[in-house]
């Protein structure tokens, strides 16, 4: 490449990570509105459910099928109309006037981030075909995803504080424009060079599997195991998903290529990707409920005391990546594991007393473990990929860490709920045993100091179990980690067929 090339690919790396902020903003700044939402479109409990779930289940169900039209039809072209529709209804939820309008708009949202997701990593083997750019290049792919989860109520917070509860959905639309801007001018249009039919009973298998499996678990965390529509829907989903592997190991041109996981880096990096969502959603579910229940913080000043994970995960990805070059994405990976399991069982010692000063050195160090973790294990996974197959491919890894990460929240929320109800006693009634935050807002209203400790302590004990749950976790993947052996070389295959690329574009595979 020449110098204005390399310039150019590094560009568009921004515009790439421009577009990714939007997502991890959008995850988590609706958690710090949904108060303000039930007041304004007098939503019901249900309906603040499905804001959040609305956009869950129709990423899953949408994602395997985006990254294998990309790769069909053109990756930049399917990026492109990606950011547009996520602008567009980014705008729809702004000026939602019922709750019904919120909920299709939050479904748009899904398709949008569904498609944007794997096909703005895809291009990354396009534009960086140099194994350690392209590992350097993920990582800020990463980290830009990874800082917008804290920063989303940070700055939801702010605007609600200052604005209407739409601005939190309107922050999106000027750097959508940006992205878009940018994408049609830098990244390259690219393409499967083999013109296969789509696979459309796949396609339908798929999403049919992953809607099903993701409702399960998302409703387990709402309304308990012991509810048979949880059942029904999570062995549907895994019958489906099992017919789907079976018709992909015998059709002739299958949605995914399922010999990818015969890959030891494809296999493992998906693997180590998906655990570190493990202490991510542990952070991500009880860090601010602790802040506000315990700490008594607002919704602004819960997002401000997650800056420390920032702080920690922006340290994390640069040594991370230094280290990476000297010692390779094992002991990278191994060392991101041990900060994980050592910053959540840190954490998991956490008492009502502890204050924030003790809370901000674990979520750092969390943070850190974050950092290390989340690029080095994507960077190996995406390394098994040919550039071919790489929409398809990217679509598989984003598919299994999101069903991962739903899976992962109701486990977890299943472990501190059961936690915090054998910790309450007798005080194990509706509506003391539905959730911590209410309960303390009308023990501090009634001043029944005795009631607001109780609540508290049995809520941060639930907490402590689930935090241990996340360091097993993590404890058990450094283990796997520091028995993992990565291929030393990109398995982009010689036989492969070349992406294809448009020749218009000056940034181009090479």
């Amino acid at each position: 490449m020449t110098k204005v090339d390399s310039r150019r690919r590094w560009l568009a790396l921004g515009a790439l990570a421009v577009a990714m902020l939007t997502i991890g903003l959008d995850v988590t700044v609706l958690t710090v509105a949904l108060p303000t939402l039930a007041t304004d479109l007098d939503a019901s409990s249900s309906q603040l459910q499905w804001f959040s779930s609305a956009y869950t289940l129709v990423l899953a169900a949408a994602m395997l099928p985006a990254g294998a039209l990309g790769d069909r039809y053109g990756r930049k072209k399917f990026l492109l109309g990606a950011l547009l529709l996520f602008g567009a209804a980014s705008l729809a939820c702004s000026y939602a006037a019922t709750s019904g309008q919120l909920v299709a708009g939050r479904a748009v949202l899904g398709l949008g981030a569904a498609i944007m997701m794997p096909l703005s990593m895809s291009v990354l083997p396009i534009l960086f075909p140099d194994s350690k750019e392209r590992a350097r290049a993920l990582t800020i792919w990463v980290t830009s995803t990874a800082i917008g989860l804290p920063l989303g109520p940070i700055l939801g917070g702010w605007l609600l504080e200052h604005y209407w509860w739409g601005s939190v959905f309107l922050i999106n639309v000027p750097l959508v424009l940006v992205g878009a801007v940018a994408v049609a001018v830098l990244v390259p249009e690219s393409r499967s060079a083999q013109r296969t039919p789509i696979d459309v009973p796949g396609a339908v298998a798929s999403s049919l599997g992953l809607l099903s499996l993701t409702y399960g678990f998302i409703r387990a965390g709402e309304n308990g195991w012991s509810d048979i529509v949880v059942g029904a829907s999570i062995a549907a989903g895994i019958a489906i998903l099992a017919v789907f592997a079976w018709w992909e190991s015998r059709t002739e041109h299958p949605l995914i290529d399922l010999s990818l996981f015969a890959s030891a880096g494809f296999r493992w990096g998906t693997i180590f990707a998906t655990l570190v969502n493990f202490g991510m959603f542990g952070l991500f579910f009880t860090a601010p409920q602790y802040f506000q229940a315990v700490l008594g913080t607002d919704a602004l000043g819960s997002g401000l005391r997650l800056l420390p994970l920032i702080g920690g995960l922006v340290v994390g990805t640069r040594l991370g990546d230094r280290l990476l070059q000297r010692a390779g994405a094992r002991s990278v990976i191994v060392v991101g594991f041990v900060l994980l399991t050592a910053g959540l069982a840190t954490g998991a010692l956490t008492s009502v007393e502890s204050g924030y000063g003790f809370t901000a050195i674990w979520i750092t160090v969390v943070g850190a473990g974050m950092g290390f973790v989340m690029p080095a294990a994507m960077g190996v996974a995406m390394d098994a990929l040919s550039a071919e197959r790489s929409g398809s491919g990217s679509a598989l890894i984003q598919a299994l860490r999101q069903a991962g990460g739903t899976i992962g929240v109701a486990i977890l929320g299943t472990v501190l709920a059961t936690r915090y109800r054998s910790e309450l006693g007798d005080l194990d009634t509706a509506p003391i045993s539905d959730g911590v935050n209410a309960v303390v807002a009308v023990a501090k209203s009634t001043g029944d100091s005795g009631l607001l400790e109780h609540v508290q302590a049995s809520f941060v004990s639930g907490m402590g179990v689930m935090l241990w749950v996340c360091a097993a976790t993590c404890a058990v993947a450094v283990v796997l980690a520091a028995r993992f052996r990565p291929q030393a070389t990109n398995p982009t295959t010689p036989d492969a067929t070349p992406p294809s690329v448009d020749k218009s574009e000056s940034v181009h595979a090479g």
